[in-house]
């Protein structure tokens, strides 16, 4: 209650005296607006919501696995409830608008993986750093490249090697800036090809994966996680020196950014904060397969867990070998496996999903394997109107990828345009691909947000093979 009292009176002083003409933050619930007068602290405290404009990537804000993720939105939720309010996330539609959108009172704080740089400065106030990390060149890895193939661009082993070559960056970025320097440290020419504000760097990334574009430049950070997803990238070309990264605010928020910087400089120092660094940017476990070792001394057999599958997956009228599919991919048969965002076990559940199946980090394999079992026949009843069990199956891996919830969205999608609501390929799945533009996930069918579709579409189609491949190997 003093607590509460002492905030009522800073919010009646600031009102009064330095913050004059603060209107009423709740007559816009759900589409803040405000005056930057009412963005300060006591403002925010006011109207009991902490608006954060964040980019929809693997370090500041996704979801995975039907659950919101990322380590700046982590942060900043635990911020928000030491002060006492609510968080909201808007995602970034332009990088190039950010500032506009902060001077605008559209947000509070930016969290979009941000580095700190002299001329930034002038634009932002930036809050303490809360992570240091180096500019990386994504390109695809050496295995990759063809051999006498024409046109190809090369394996770049240094920096130096960079003279002549087309590199795609965002022209606003910490990056481009680099690659200004770095012409003049090698002495020659670098074809930086500048990106429009909507692509984002994990975009670019996803480009050279494909082989798209040549090469693109990011933190390290950042292209850690991406290594997880696409197995072809190569990221160990260091191109800068370690930099800050931070949080941005405007510079006329002095109460917020003093409040968040003591916040940081005491939750930094909390077991809190190294868990939730951990999750994201330690070397996730690797997973001993043993699937491969088993089927290929035991005909017929998938796994050493097929008994166990058969019944649990009986039970719920389940193909097992699909369920087989999935933990093979999840986990590769290995109980212990520990996986990104802190996902355990066979299944990869999250923490805040597995204990809703009777499933925990220290539960036996025939637990794991009963609670998934339970956890796909929940996602199968949710489309049980898609008579087709082989088109079911894969709205059943999307969902049980990035949430049942988005997949219902792209669905609606795909009836507004005319496709099929029941039918995956070029239908609804193309929609879910789309999740991450702005054009689509500000469509008001739309109820969950923007989604990196790219993850869960090569995730169904990768589950899916599996399936193939076990169906052939094991009778059902």
């Amino acid at each position: 209650m003093l607590r509460k009292n002492l905030w009522l009176v800073l919010i009646a002083f600031f009102s009064i005296g330095v913050f004059q003409g603060c209107g009423d933050s709740d007559k816009n619930a759900g589409n803040i607006n405000f005056s930057n007068s009412e963005s300060d602290l006591p403002g925010i405290l006011k109207r009991g919501k902490l608006v954060v404009l964040a980019e929809n990537s693997s370090t500041s804000f996704f979801i995975y696995k039907g659950k919101k993720m990322g380590f700046e939105y982590e942060l900043l939720r635990e911020f928000a409830e030491d002060i006492g309010v609510s968080l909201e996330v808007k995602i970034i539609d332009d990088l190039d608008a950010i500032k506009n959108q902060l001077d605008n009172g559209e947000c509070d704080i930016v969290a979009c993986n941000f580095t700190v740089t002299k001329s930034r400065q002038q634009s932002f106030a930036f809050s303490e750093p809360y992570f240091q990390t180096n500019q990386v060149l994504i390109q695809r890895k050496r295995s990759q490249l063809t051999a006498n193939k024409e046109n190809q661009a090369p394996y770049i082993e240094d920096p130096l090697q960079l003279a002549k070559k087309r590199i795609h960056i965002w022209k606003g970025s910490s990056y481009f800036t680099r690659l200004t320097h770095l012409q003049e440290e090698i002495g020659d020419t670098i074809y930086v090809r500048p990106t429009q504000g909507f692509q984002g760097v994990e975009e670019l990334i996803e480009l050279v994966a494909d082989g798209q574009i040549d090469y693109t430049i990011a933190e390290r950070n950042v292209a850690f996680i991406n290594e997880q997803y696409y197995e072809n990238i190569d990221c160990s070309i260091p191109i800068s020196f370690r930099q800050n990264i931070a949080f941005a605010l405007r510079k006329d928020c002095p109460v917020l950014l003093k409040r968040l910087n003591s916040w940081l400089k005491k939750f930094m120092l909390r077991e809190s904060f190294a868990y939730i660094k951990r999750k994201y940017f330690e070397q996730i476990e690797q997973v001993a397969s043993y699937q491969d070792d088993f089927h290929s001394s035991k005909r017929g057999a998938i796994s050493p867990f097929d008994d166990i599958l058969k019944q649990e997956s009986a039970k719920q009228g389940i193909d097992w070998r699909l369920v087989a599919a999935v933990i093979y991919h999840e986990s590769k048969f290995n109980p212990n496996a520990r996986g990104f965002g802190g996902a355990y076990g066979l299944m990869q559940f999250m923490p805040g999903t597995g204990p809703r199946f009777g499933v925990y980090p220290s539960s036996p394999a025939t637990t794991q394997i009963r609670g998934g079992v339970k956890y796909i026949a929940r996602i199968n009843e949710l489309f049980k109107d898609i008579p087709n069990k082989d088109e079911r199956n894969k709205f059943i891996l999307a969902s049980y990828n990035a949430g049942s919830n988005h997949v219902k969205d792209a669905q609606k999608l795909a009836e507004k345009r005319g496709l099929n609501p029941r039918l995956w390929e070029n239908n609804v799945g193309q929609m879910l691909l789309n999740l991450g533009k702005h054009e689509f996930y500000s469509d008001p069918v739309v109820k969950s947000g923007a989604l990196r579709g790219t993850r869960t579409y090569n995730y169904v189609k990768a589950v899916i093979s599996k399936y193939e491949s076990f169906k052939s190997l094991a009778k059902e």
